[in-house]
């Protein structure tokens, strides 16, 4: 009830040396050209029905992947060489990069200097420009689809939703893309052209400058953020950033497309223009050249609190020679760990380094930033050095602030609970279900594709509830599930008809040639059931009703027990690895003249199951329905 993971030894003329990473619809393989003698990476998808509307479209997307990235040759964005299908993948031959993606490089936590980040968006620009004037609308710009050679090199990657000016795919009407990074338009489901991209970009060089994206949250908070607030200026969150680059990043982003820049390359030259003005390069510079002192800020979420006197904050020098820097509301910061909302790494004290000095509240926001240096005495005024980095707090006593706990982060339990419930009906090819403690405790169960969809699936957490550590008990499922999950999951919710599904003895692991005995609970209204059996081959068993039986209705919390009879006893059998059995429960029948077929492909299944549970919900019938992963492996 499964399939083989073994790697192929060739595709096409290429050498097949290993795997580089999996995904749900395919795996991408370290490999070898032999006639020219290159290495390559080929990234695949598996062949399943041809009559799957869904899984038709699937492939035509990765087919456009190769003609957009086919007809883009430049030093930054990663070439494509070759297109090939065999009997059960297409696959796409690209160049390998050796280095790492601009995600990996960000999810370090070490900040970017300004002028790497610079860099960065500068090739990044070269590389739209170059597709733009090519027709080929990229629509995934992310730090995940940036790839770093090891020589420095910046190359745009991944064209798998790439929209080509000549192209009738993915128009209106279709939402494509990472929520996070999406432009107003491509969040609307609008048509989009190169100024998304812009947009996009933008977002980029937003969490370049200040290590976070302009909006965060589930996909609902997203899309209202966007359409309708503005975020804060990168130089208000990070005393790094230029603040000349906070005009930039405005306009890249501005919600009409007819606001942003023209061009990329347009894009770029102000870039380029502001960080080389004479205020920018001045407090960038000392930024890079000083990395042990690097500073980054974070504006307070909480009102502002009174406005104080600003004040210098003289040296201390507590045993060991650690500095301590003292900070609004009683946080201490010791050698870079931080309370209160702001990061801090400070080098040791040396004589004349600069004293860090604070107001608070909107003055924070509002006043120029400054660094006062002490003079030969103390008793000596204060003075400022007007183009340098600020980072300020009210007046706090040395002894008291010594003592005092770090502040904790409040925790907002109802809207961390709202923002997961959007995720809950939003996570694409999982089946998520969040417990959220009154203290803002989170543990997260269910189902995910595996690879891509379940870090997809991890990622979307971190943004819908920023600071927690989830306990984690999510499921992978390798296989073609994820037009399963999606049919499930706004009938799956917490709160909704109660369906229970077990394997007897609650196993979730069953050897070659054990019984598969499904037990399903009915809810609390009379229902006619489903139960199917869905194999990572693509295959699909109908365990109940059996073909041509009479599917009577069961009565509310009555017992169905499968697999313990001769007709429709089931047992493990090759291929091996990750099933799922789906029980679906309705208030009227799903299929009133039952199910004709005994097995067929979920290609060709689940497009009607979709249609018979929204058939049902039309006429205002109830719907629930539940799933169960099961490992199948050899004795």
């Amino acid at each position: 009830m499964s399939t083989t993971n073994a790697i192929p030894e060739t595709l096409g003329k290429y050498q097949i040396r290993g795997v580089l990473g999996r995904g749900a619809m395919g795996i991408v393989y370290d490999g070898w050209d032999p006639v020219i003698g290159r290495r390559v990476a080929i990234k695949t998808v598996r062949l399943l029905d041809t009559d799957d509307p869904e899984a038709l479209e699937g492939l035509e997307r990765f087919r456009n992947e190769a003609r957009a990235a086919g007809r883009l040759s430049h030093p930054n964005i990663v070439a494509v060489y070759d297109y090939g299908e065999s009997d059960d993948v297409a696959f796409i031959v690209m160049e390998f990069i050796e280095g790492q993606s601009l995600k990996q490089r960000l999810d370090t936590k070490e900040p970017l200097p300004v002028s790497e980040a610079v860099r960065v968006m500068q090739q990044v620009l070269a590389g739209l420009q170059f597709s733009h004037g090519k027709g080929v609308v990229h629509r995934d710009i992310k730090p995940g689809n940036v790839m770093l050679t090891e020589d420095g090199q910046v190359k745009l990657a991944d064209f798998g939703i790439a929209r080509i000016e000549s192209s009738v795919m993915t128009q209106a009407g279709t939402m494509l893309g990472t929520p996070a990074y999406m432009s107003p338009e491509q969040l609307m489901a609008q048509t989009v052209d190169a100024r998304s991209d812009i947009y996009s970009a933008g977002v980029l060089l937003y969490q370049l400058l200040t290590g976070e994206r302009p909006f965060e949250g589930g996909l609902t908070a997203i899309i209202h953020k966007a359409l309708n607030t503005t975020p804060p200026r990168p130089s208000e969150i990070s005393v790094t950033a230029p603040p000349g680059l906070d005009a930039v990043v405005a306009r890249a982003m501005e919600r009409r497309p007819a606001d942003r820049y023209a061009d990329a390359a347009t894009f770029a030259s102000a870039i380029k223009q502001a960080f080389e003005a004479p205020e920018s390069r001045f407090a960038s510079d000392e930024a890079d050249l000083d990395t042990e002192a690097t500073m980054v800020a974070r504006p307070s979420r909480s009102p502002a609190p009174p406005l104080v006197p600003r004040i210098a904050v003289p040296p201390a020098r507590p045993a060991g020679g650690s500095k301590r820097l003292l900070l609004g509301g009683g946080a201490v910061i010791v050698l870079g760990l931080a309370g209160g909302g702001a990061w801090f790494a400070l080098r040791p004290s040396a004589p004349g380094a600069p004293v860090v000095t604070a107001t608070s509240g909107s003055a924070q926001r509002d006043a120029a930033p400054s660094i006062v240096q002490p003079g030969p005495s103390q008793s000596e005024p204060e003075t400022a050095r007007p183009s340098e980095p600020a980072i300020v707090a009210p007046p706090v006593a040395p002894e008291d602030a010594a003592s005092a706990p770090p502040a904790p982060m409040p925790v907002d339990v109802p809207t961390i609970r709202e923002a997961l419930s959007a995720l809950a009906l939003s996570a694409r090819c999982a089946l998520p279900r969040f417990t959220v403690t009154e203290e803002g405790g989170i543990s997260v169960s269910g189902l995910a594709g595996a690879g891509a969809p379940e870090a997809s699936l991890r990622e979307a957490v971190r943004e819908a509830a920023p600071g927690a550590n989830p306990a984690w008990d999510v499921r992978q499922a390798d296989g073609p599930y994820c037009g399963v999950f999606d049919v499930l999951r706004p009938i799956a919710q917490p709160g909704g008809p109660s369906l229970e599904l077990t394997l007897k003895g609650d196993l979730t692991r069953l050897r070659a040639h054990d019984l598969i005995l499904p037990a399903v609970k009915t809810p609390e209204f009379p229902s006619y059931l489903l139960v199917d059996y869905f194999s990572h081959d693509g295959t699909v068993a109908h365990l109940y009703p059996i073909r041509h039986a009479p599917n009577s209705p069961f009565s509310s919390n009555a017992t169905l027990r499968l697999g313990t009879s001769a007709k429709d006893r089931l047992e493990v059998g090759p291929p091996y690895g990750t099933d799922v059995i789906v029980a679906t429960a309705s208030s009227v029948p799903l299929f009133p003249t039952g199910i004709v077929r005994d097995d067929e492909t979920s290609g060709t299944y689940v497009p009607a199951w979709r249609a018979a549970i929204e058939a049902a919900q039309r006429r205002n019938a109830k719907v629930t329905g539940r799933a169960l992963a099961v490992d199948t492996v050899e004795r």
